[in-house]
């Protein structure tokens, strides 16, 4: 994970693993294939009952993922299904 995804996921009390793996089992629930200088997507995951997500970026010529940042999703910014926003993130 990169640093700052590492100090998100211990302020939020997630272990690398419990991230690994709410990717693993997770959604990719938007795409951002214009990103640059990779593309990239937010993920939503489970540990156990809480939403997680995880925005990463894949390396498609060196079959890498990077983790950028790990959240868990709030009312304010998303419904209650973790998955639908309330709002466009460039409005």
């Amino acid at each position: 994970m990169q640093a700052h995804a590492v100090r998100r996921a211990l302020q939020r009390g997630l272990s690398d693993e419990e991230v690994h793996q709410t990717i693993r089992t997770g959604t990719v629930i938007e795409s951002y294939p214009d990103d640059q200088p990779l593309p990239s997507a937010l993920v939503l995951g489970y540990n156990g009952d809480v939403p997680v997500h995880t925005v990463v970026a894949y390396d498609v010529t060196e079959r890498r993922l990077f983790i950028i940042t790990v959240y868990v999703p709030d009312r304010e910014h998303f419904e209650a299904d973790h998955r639908t926003r309330r709002c466009k993130p460039d409005e």
